[in-house]
């Protein structure tokens, strides 16, 4: 057995604006409490304990404690229990990222096994506990690191809501949407891309701090798009002029 000690990092952060709730009438933010019925009091966040309702009313406490014994030395590890293609997952199962990082001494291992993985464009399917639940990952190697993807269970993934019906397309309209698809290819670059909506929300709200009225940004009204060839004619032109504009 390969074993290779490494700790699992959050690879994303929240830049999103939160609102607090404020009481309409004073403007004080609302609080919430924490309440017990039975004592009449307000209870603090160190009185509170873990437990599991298995008949209504009815409860069985579970410890800090008790948690973390039931926990086998498996559970605490990351153990992979086979490999398979980069491109066979589907990509509906992935749910959060970790960064992987070995730890001191264990930087060979883990650079044999990303290197190798790489090598072989194969991922491995492992498993490990994360709080109270016993969590399916991909460990999917990149350049210079290996991420942690973690997998929603098959159980877990609701059914298409409604199933599509049968649709027709002629050879004119594929080969107008593949040319519209390989006029906008060109290299990722996620630098390129930011959150428009939150920066205009961040600039509205210091304007209404300032005591400026919020102007509408745009009322215009999108017509909905039927010809679905007209459409694609006029997306590529648009396409084909800003190219010849840039060339200028």
């Amino acid at each position: 057995m390969l074993y290779i000690p490494v700790g699992l990092y959050t690879i994303t952060r929240d830049n999103d604006i939160h609102f607090n709730q404020l009481c309409k009438d004073t403007g004080e933010r609302v609080k919430y409490k924490k309440y017990c019925p039975s004592c009449n009091k307000e209870v603090k966040a160190e009185e509170i304990i873990k437990g599991y309702e298995y008949e209504n009313g009815k409860y069985v406490v579970m410890t800090s404690e008790e948690l973390e014994n039931i926990k086998t030395k498996k559970d605490k590890t990351i153990h992979i229990l086979q490999f398979a293609e980069l491109t066979e997952i589907d990509q509906i199962y992935y749910e959060k990222n970790y960064y992987v990082i070995p730890e001191a001494g264990a930087e060979k291992a883990y650079e044999l096994l990303r290197t190798a993985m790489l090598s072989e464009k194969k991922t491995a399917l492992a498993k490990t506990v994360i709080g109270t639940r016993e969590n399916l990952i991909v460990l999917y190697p990149v350049e210079k690191i290996i991420i942690a993807k973690t997998l929603f269970y098959q159980d877990e993934i609701m059914p298409l809501p409604k199933q599509m019906p049968p649709v027709e397309l002629s050879d004119a309209e594929i080969a107008m949407a593949k040319t519209l698809i390989n006029s906008l290819t060109k290299p990722f670059d996620a630098s390129a891309y930011k959150d428009e909506y939150q920066e205009r929300l961040r600039d509205a709200i210091m304007k209404k701090i300032r005591g400026e009225d919020i102007v509408a940004v745009d009322t215009s009204v999108q017509a909905s798009v039927i010809d679905l060839m007209e459409a694609l004619q006029r997306t590529l032109a648009m396409s084909q002029n800003q190219k010849l504009g840039g060339m200028a």
